[in-house]
């Protein structure tokens, strides 16, 4: 049985939780009170509901061939124009949402998941286990990110799966790195240390007074690593290593385009439009996050708010 002491002092330390949420409500007050967080949020919001509702949105079925409609322009009927086969670029590109943002927030979910654990145990245990742990990411976090993309998937076989679980491996040593350096810097706060001098488990410790304290830095992380994971998923596919025809996934899209530039431009620009603002949509709403999870940046707009 644990000592009460223990449960005393949680109760103690959990009693300003009023103040954590004050925090909170002020922190979603300077990310609104950013303009481009806001952009950045309504873009972000407009990919999800395209990738949700893509079976409702597309004009034409995203595979069916048209030879007679083959590098037919943008029009009322093809918005976004055909390709090679006389498909429908716009049809592909909204199902593409769902490809990509699939496999970014899967990929986000894996290192986010294994990165916050390594992270976790790693900043709070240190010796020997923080020494093999870190090493062991520093040896993944050597390697050029596509690179080592691209030697995972060679390994699994290119396919959509393998695409993510081969993205989640690559950015768990960033978020591991992220998570530790937090941790190294909380378990020597006075609160942690005066709860593990009452007898409080590892585990105890970890989940109630560490974990919240690191939210912050995780959730930018994982925000700014989800444009990335989209920039990586369609750079494998751009080369035919990752999502495999005929999914439309946005990169394979881009390669297949450029072999008939002179027959059609909007072969490559819809796709890669819609690459370019996913990314920046999630690009701007991390560096809300930032500037809104950071106690200076957001004094800084809260004041230019009063002003």
């Amino acid at each position: 049985m644990s000592d009460p002491r223990v449960h005393q002092a949680d109760a103690e330390l959990e009693a300003p939780s009023t103040r954590h949420q004050s925090q909170w409500r002020a922190t979603v007050s300077a990310l609104l009170a950013n303009r481009l967080a806001v952009f950045g949020l309504v873009m972000l919001t407009a990919l999800v509901l395209t990738a949700l509702f893509a079976d409702l949105l597309i004009r034409q079925p995203i595979n069916a061939q048209n030879l007679a409609d083959r590098f037919a322009p943008p029009s009322s009927q093809y918005w976004f124009g055909t390709d090679d086969l006389g498909r429908d670029v716009f049809s592909r590109v909204v199902v593409g949402a769902r490809v990509s943002l699939q496999v970014g927030v899967v990929s986000v979910g894996i290192s986010l998941v294994a990165g916050t654990l390594i992270g976790l145990w790693a900043g709070y245990r240190g010796g020997w286990i923080d020494t093999v742990w870190m090493r062991a990411m520093d040896v993944l976090f050597a390697f050029p990110v596509i690179l080592l993309a691209i030697a995972l998937v060679a390994v699994l076989g290119p396919s959509l799966r393998n695409t993510m679980i081969a993205v989640g491996i690559v950015f768990t040593p960033i978020f591991a790195r992220v998570v530790r350096g937090s941790v190294l810097s909380v378990r020597e706060e006075l609160h942690v240390r005066a709860v593990r001098s009452l007898g409080a488990s590892d585990r105890r410790i970890i989940l109630r007074h560490v974990l919240p304290n690191v939210a912050a830095p995780i959730i930018v992380q994982a925000s700014l690593s989800l444009a990335f994971a989209i920039l990586t998923e369609a750079a494998l596919s751009y080369i035919g290593v990752g999502v495999q025809p005929p999914d439309p996934a946005w990169g394979y899209m881009l390669s297949d385009a450029q072999r008939f530039q002179r027959q059609g431009w909007w072969l490559s620009v819809f796709p890669g439009a819609a690459i370019f603002l996913s990314v920046m949509a999630f690009n701007l709403l991390g560096d809300g996050l930032r500037d809104a999870l950071d106690p200076k940046q957001r004094s800084v707009i809260e004041s230019r708010g009063v002003e």
